[in-house]
């Protein structure tokens, strides 16, 4: 069995993290791959620090293409290779005429639960415009959407399966940029990268709106790494990068911000 109890301490989201740690319990039992439902950027986050510290499994994380959001994770005893292909994803395309008619990603997410369907079996959506969107969803979900998802705000949609070969991603904007700061503090970094000001970033920090690795952070001091992954909500997301210190014992802070 497995320290539930040790491995829990310190995890926010306690409740998906306890159900992926009986996943793993089942697949050291069976000698099988077990799949998890759609996981969300906070939980996959937490997931994967407490597999780092298990040696008798491993996981893979996948949601259909490598700027996926959401992802499923397939869970193995370490003995057993495994990789994204053990990940199973359907992709569906929503077509409609939303021309007239536009509808967003909550729209599209709305109706899709309105059907009766879990969050958790879906990943993500792509919107399409006027053309419709595109999702990926666990399998055995396809054939129940093509019958049952009908409708859009005022649209009439038709579902179909689509290959993952399919999807239309759009790569991410980001924008490379270098700041030098006397501390690393998370107040400073951040109001950086998103090009605000210092007094604005604390007001963000303070209410609540700013994460870490995707763990909220109340406090403006505290200290960033590379690797850190800040996000801020509604304005997208700072990845700290390699950090040098200058002669006069400052940082030189490396960044890349997604938009």
């Amino acid at each position: 069995m497995l320290p539930k109890e040790e491995l829990l301490k310190g995890i926010e989201n306690r409740e998906t993290i306890t159900r992926i740690i009986d996943l793993a319990e089942q697949a050291i039992k069976t000698w099988e791959i077990i799949l998890s439902n759609f996981l969300s950027p906070p939980e996959i986050f937490e997931a994967e620090g407490v597999f780092q510290k298990l040696t008798e499994v491993e996981i893979v994380s996948w949601g259909g293409y490598s700027q996926a959001e959401r992802k499923r994770l397939a869970i193995a005893r370490s003995d057993l290779p495994i990789d994204t292909s053990n990940v199973a994803l359907k992709t569906i395309n929503i077509e409609g005429n939303f021309l007239f008619d536009t509808a967003t990603h909550r729209d599209f997410l709305g109706s899709m639960l309105g059907t009766g369907i879990e969050r958790e079996k879906t990943g993500d959506i792509i919107v399409l415009g006027e053309r419709g969107a595109q999702a990926i969803v666990v399998p055995e979900l396809v054939e129940f959407l093509e019958m049952n998802f009908q409708q859009v705000r005022s649209v009439p949609v038709k579902v179909k399966p689509i290959e993952l070969s399919e999807l239309k991603i759009r790569e991410p904007k980001k924008k490379e940029l270098t700041t030098v700061e006397a501390s690393m503090r998370l107040d400073a970094v951040a109001s950086a990268g998103f090009g605000m000001s210092r007094n604005k970033m604390v007001d963000l920090i303070d209410g609540g709106d700013v994460r870490v690795n995707w763990k909220e952070i109340s406090q403006a001091s505290y200290a960033v790494k590379t690797g850190d992954l800040i996000a801020i909500r509604g304005k997208g997301r700072l990845e700290v990068g390699e950090v040098t210190i200058t002669k006069k014992e400052r940082y030189r802070v490396n960044l890349t911000r997604y938009v």
